[in-house]
């Protein structure tokens, strides 16, 4: 097992590299402005932590595909921000403000062919199935986003289809890195399994985590505008939770200018404390974290595998703290 300093050194050390060809530097200088504005590195870090459980050293033919992981995450983040319009990502200009739409599009398709590229290096014997599962959760995660896209348009969603979607927006890429991570290790099918459902329940738990902190967060901590999905109009799990007619259409209101922005955010986060929303969404990270953690069991609670993935799961959980 390998300390989990060691892989943060990695990760680190992975994203200081330039991976990216030298030219066009208008195609790919995006490419480098997106991935040097950092993030929380999830993604590559649960797939490297997934893979410490069972070998003792991090061979480039593992760190290949962590950083494809989080060069895939990066792409749709690039294109989210156009579909989305959203001026800042992590406290930083979107592609698509600093540059153009354009440049925002080509440059994510890019990006999402140089994934691939890196996936492609890992072990061999367990490349087939990392590429099986790697372009499966890519597909996946374009349902989602097509499927978040029109609930902005639906009246009225259920809880069991917005859970369906972030599921496949979100949570299918983190049980991806974990069950990369695993298989590149030649992990038993039962454990690669197991640490998939780990790591889809622990995105969903991420997912509803940054629902809430869209509306109560820290901007300078949360990374961009608190309220955009609000403005957006998209319906996030306390709207669709609340079920409540009244905010439905608060939320379906129009917005314009700066003022009549900050007036419908501030109505809209009143009307979430009133109806409990934001308490029920607190309750609701905590109840999938403890679902994550009970895939991990398969490792035996006693054991320091299953220390480790919860000592994972916290931090995530952390975020709405």
């Amino acid at each position: 097992m390998i300390y989990e300093n060691v892989i943060e050194a990695a990760v680190g050390e992975l994203f200081r590299r330039d991976l990216f060809p030298s030219a066009p530097r208008g195609l790919y200088d995006p490419l480098r402005y997106m991935i040097n504005v950092g993030g929380k590195r999830l993604r590559p870090k649960l797939c490297l932590t997934v893979y410490s459980l069972f070998r003792d050293s991090l061979p480039q033919e593992i760190l290949e595909p962590a950083a494809g992981l989080e060069i895939f995450h990066t792409f749709t983040l690039i294109h989210d921000d156009v579909m989305d319009k959203s001026p800042l990502r992590r406290g930083c200009d979107t592609v698509w403000c600093k540059w153009d739409t354009d440049t925002a599009v080509l440059s994510g398709d890019v990006m999402c062919i140089e994934s691939y590229r890196h996936m492609a290096k890992a072990p061999a014997a367990a490349l087939p199935a990392i590429l099986d599962l790697f372009s499966e959760t890519a597909a996946q995660v374009c349902e989602g986003q097509r499927y978040d896209m029109d609930f902005e348009k639906t009246e009225s969603v259920s809880m069991d289809q917005y859970m369906e979607m972030i599921g496949l927006k979100t949570a299918v890429l983190i049980a991806c890195a974990a069950k990369t991570g695993a298989l590149a290790a030649g992990a038993p099918a039962a454990i690669c399994e197991a640490v998939y459902r780990y790591g889809y329940d622990l995105g969903l738990a991420f997912q509803v985590a940054d629902d809430y902190l869209d509306a109560f967060g820290d901007g300078k901590v949360f990374g961009k505008p608190i309220g955009g999905d609000i403005i957006n109009k998209k319906k996030v799990w306390m709207t669709v939770r609340a079920a409540d007619p009244g905010l439905t259409e608060a939320l379906a209101a129009d917005a314009e200018g700066e003022e009549e922005k900050a007036a419908k955010i501030a109505r809209i986060k009143e009307m979430y404390v009133r109806l409990g929303m934001d308490a029920a969404a607190k309750e609701e990270i905590v109840r999938l974290h403890s679902s994550a953690m009970a895939h991990a069991a398969v490792f035996g609670k006693d054991g320091p595998e299953y220390a480790v993935l919860a000592r994972f799961a916290d931090s995530l959980v952390g975020r709405t703290s």
